[in-house]
């Protein structure tokens, strides 16, 4: 039976993106809210104890957002939170297709004539064997 004593995990897919919210049922009021990006995921665990206030928030959530599928990895991030009777976790989805942002280390593959390797213009040039990676001569 899910409850807010243990650790949680929330994947977003780029079909499924996932906004995590945890509320204080006394007030309503939401004091986490994480729009996980696609092919992230969301984990946290709520510490009892640790807080700044004895009453409203006596304890401490730490959480973490990491690529998805980590299994293990320091909390790092922490904030003061209620007391696990009155906290709610709220799972949303998005709206989707949000695809991730593309790896700007790689070159992608375009029909232009300035992108193509030396062979292929008319100019001419060394033919890249089987295992060149080195297109520009």
């Amino acid at each position: 039976m899910p409850s807010s004593g243990r650790g949680y995990t929330y994947i977003s897919t780029s079909m499924q993106p996932l906004t995590v919210s945890v509320t204080d049922v006394r007030t309503e009021e939401k004091f986490f809210v994480m729009e996980i990006p696609p092919e992230q995921q969301l984990t946290f665990n709520f510490l009892e104890g640790g807080g700044d206030d004895p009453v409203y928030t006596p304890d401490r959530m730490v959480y973490a957002v990491w690529a998805a599928g980590k299994q293990t990895g320091k909390l790092d991030n922490q904030l003061t939170c209620p007391p696990a009777s009155a906290r709610r976790i709220d799972i949303d989805i998005r709206k989707g297709p949000i695809w991730a942002e593309p790896n700007a280390a790689v070159r992608l593959r375009t029909d232009q004539a300035a992108d193509r390797p030396a062979s292929a213009t008319p100019q001419g040039g060394k033919i890249p064997t089987k295992t060149s990676t080195n297109y520009d001569n």
